[in-house]
């Protein structure tokens, strides 16, 4: 969203730098009519594009939530007389270094189920991610529409702190909402084959750049060997 926050504050600087031409209750009154707030978790968490998502998804993935539903199952099952032997053989001071063992083995099969369980529901935290894309693509233009629509100049968001309170006349979340609906009715659940999350692909690009500009590095010029 900063590419929208960057030119709406100039706006408001601008608007703020000309009140001595008016009388303060005229400046104060203009500024506060182009003043607009809107909670951006709350338009996308609104959108019909993720509360649709959000109710196909368990549809859609449902094997994966089987599948990893059962194998937390299993792990509760193999950990519990872990737990319970633990939990006996401290109260009934175990040597240490057995109780050590004890312990290194629970976190050891805590970690490894861990490891699987994310592997099993990755399409959906992959899927999650899609969507949220998909929607932060249009983000930006939904906010402008409806700035532009109720002659908006300055948007502030409650979610950083910097509203401590603002009057229901200007929040106009619902309105970036009814713009973001109409830009992005829905949003595609699966996501393509390969599809990276934008942070994941900036990381590639900047590891390819990275690469490329060391192997472009001209080679060291020989020294000159002294006699």
């Amino acid at each position: 969203m900063k590419k929208i926050f960057k030119p709406v504050l100039a706006a408001g600087l601008v608007l703020t730098a000309s009140a001595p031409m008016f009388s303060a209750p005229v400046a104060a009154q203009q500024i506060a009519q182009g003043v607009g707030v809107v909670s951006l978790p709350a338009v996308v968490a609104n959108s019909n594009a993720f509360k649709v998502a959000e109710q196909q998804r368990p549809v859609t993935y449902k094997a994966q939530m089987d599948q990893a539903n059962a194998r937390r199952d299993q792990l509760t099952a193999q950990l519990g007389p872990l737990y319970d032997k633990f939990r006996t053989d401290q109260q009934a001071n175990v040597a240490q270094t057995a109780l050590q063992q004890q312990a290194a083995q629970i976190q050891q099969i805590e970690q490894a189920g861990q490891r699987e369980l994310n592997q099993i529901i990755q399409p959906l935290a992959m899927s999650r991610a899609y969507v949220q894309e998909q929607i932060e693509d249009l983000l930006d233009d939904a906010v402008q529409a409806a700035a532009k629509k109720k002659n908006v100049s300055l948007i502030l968001d409650p979610s950083s702190g910097v509203v401590v309170y603002a009057d229901a006349k200007y929040n106009i979340t619902q309105d970036v909402v009814n713009e973001l609906n109409r830009l992005l009715p829905s949003a595609q659940l699966v996501p393509p084959q390969g599809w990276l999350p934008r942070e994941a692909r900036q990381q590639q690009e900047a590891a390819a750049a990275q690469g490329a500009a060391q192997g472009a590095a001209p080679a060291a010029a020989p020294q000159p060997q002294g006699r």
